[in-house]
């Protein structure tokens, strides 16, 4: 993989990308998540889209401090970050995250921070589409399943996007028992993901997993963070990690190329 240039090196060349991918917290910290950062970012290079990252310059986005409770902080790190992005004058951001989807989608602006926000399976659909991105021959013809995550779907009404990957891929797209505007949280929401859950009748996570044990299949597509954590952990609770390969949607497209 190419070096990736940071928005100060596009800068100090007086150049601007088409994209900043904001990489996020658990893309950059996250070792699960750090082979997905590194997918999509090939995937970029590859079809020869222009882009950059803020490296050192990006800080969280504040979403796990709002819906934690602590508002004051969110206020902080959001001022903070739009300061950095409007001092670069960013206009078009993209991130493999849906919890930094929305935050800098539809929190920021009120900040005084107004970007064109786009999730990943978007703009993986949209290659797709326009013929950019092709499954290779010898992609394998498998059915998967996919997972909504609750701020990529019923948050911002994401549904087509991821869906229309899997099927651009040549792959069966399973729907589980619970999907679209009836999908299931896998467990993390409201920052549950850092704590173990309260006491209750019925762990929400091992619920979802139970679905994709269920279905039938051995592999599920997935574009969350959050989510992959919550997915993988809840398959080891159930004893079936070994069985259902877990995958990011820019790992899917990577293999199917």
């Amino acid at each position: 993989m190419e070096t990736i240039k940071t928005m100060a090196e596009f800068a100090a060349a007086g150049e601007q990308p088409e994209f900043l991918f904001w990489v996020g917290c658990a893309g950059s910290f996250d070792d699960r998540h750090k082979k997905v950062t590194r997918a999509f970012a090939e995937i970029l290079q590859k079809v020869g889209i222009s882009f950059a990252v803020l490296g050192t310059e990006e800080s969280c986005t504040g979403d796990p401090a709002r819906r934690a409770g602590n508002e004051f902080l969110f206020q902080m790190q959001a001022m903070s970050n739009i300061e950095v992005l409007n001092l670069y004058a960013v206009k078009k951001i993209v991130t493999a995250c849906p919890h930094c989807f929305n935050t800098l989608k539809n929190e920021y602006p009120s900040l005084g921070g107004t970007y064109e926000v786009i999730h990943h399976s978007q703009l993986l659909a949209e290659l797709i589409s326009a013929g950019k991105i092709k499954a290779s021959e010898d992609s394998a013809l498998e059915q998967v399943a996919y997972h909504d995550s609750c701020y990529l779907g019923r948050g911002n009404g994401v549904y087509e996007a991821p869906r229309e990957i899997i099927s651009g891929l040549k792959k069966e797209l399973i729907e589980l028992k619970s999907c679209r505007t009836k999908g299931l949280c896998c467990g993390a929401g409201g920052a549950q993901v850092f704590k173990e859950p309260e006491a209750g009748g019925e762990d929400v996570q091992v619920k979802r997993v139970q679905e994709m044990v269920d279905s039938g299949v051995t592999k599920v597509a997935l574009a969350c963070p959050f989510c992959m954590v919550m997915v993988q952990d809840g398959l080891n609770k159930v004893g079936k990690e070994k069985q259902i390969q877990v995958v990011d949607l820019a790992e899917l497209v990577q293999q199917s190329m």
